[in-house]
């Protein structure tokens, strides 16, 4: 590779990275061509993608970023996954990828906001519900505490509401009992 070719593969990471939610780096060993073009496929389905490059023009495009502390799990042929949308449908999708090819394909770690993470925390990621279930069950907590509290402040005008149609009833039946 010319240098030129090297100069532009770390700028095309490093814009990568700056539009990145969160970044993995994976071992793959003994995958078949159409293992990889089948996990590039399902990667670009979830706006994601996998990048192999050399460890030492990583290394340069993650330096000065948030994603620097990738540097620890790089060495040996490794693969850069990068999501640009939901982290949590990445990790699924990784989770997924790693329990169909067994020992070809590993997460080594990864960075989330800025925050390294190992492959234990990739996977507890993939456990968490989709961003809409998560958005759906904060807005019913949210929504909970004004029900309540309309509920609190209706009640006795419906207690006397209830109260007045019963002694209406009972007078009313009284009444018609005594016209006959």
């Amino acid at each position: 590779m010319r240098k030129e070719e090297k100069t532009a593969l770390i700028q095309q990471m490093q814009e990568g990275f700056g539009r990145a939610s969160i970044a993995l780096v994976s071992e793959y060993k003994g995958m078949t061509a159409g293992e990889s073009a089948d996990m590039r496929r399902r990667l670009r389905a979830i706006r994601g993608e996998m990048r192999v490059a050399k460890n030492t023009l990583i290394r340069r495009a993650i330096k000065d970023t948030p994603y620097a502390a990738l540097d620890a799990q790089l060495g040996g042929p490794v693969g850069l996954i990068l999501s640009f949308e939901d982290p949590v449908e990445l990790a699924k999708a990784v989770s997924g990828f790693d329990r169909e090819l067994g020992e070809k394909f590993k997460i080594r770690g990864g960075v989330l906001d800025g925050k390294p993470l190992t492959p234990d925390d990739v996977q507890a990621l993939a456990t968490l519900p989709p961003k809409e279930v998560v958005m759906a069950q904060l807005l019913g907590l949210l929504n909970a505490p004004a029900t309540r509290l309309v509920r609190l402040l209706n009640e006795p005008g419906s207690m006397m509401a209830r109260a007045i149609d019963a002694i209406g009833k009972k007078n009313g039946a009284g009444a018609a009992a005594e016209g006959a």
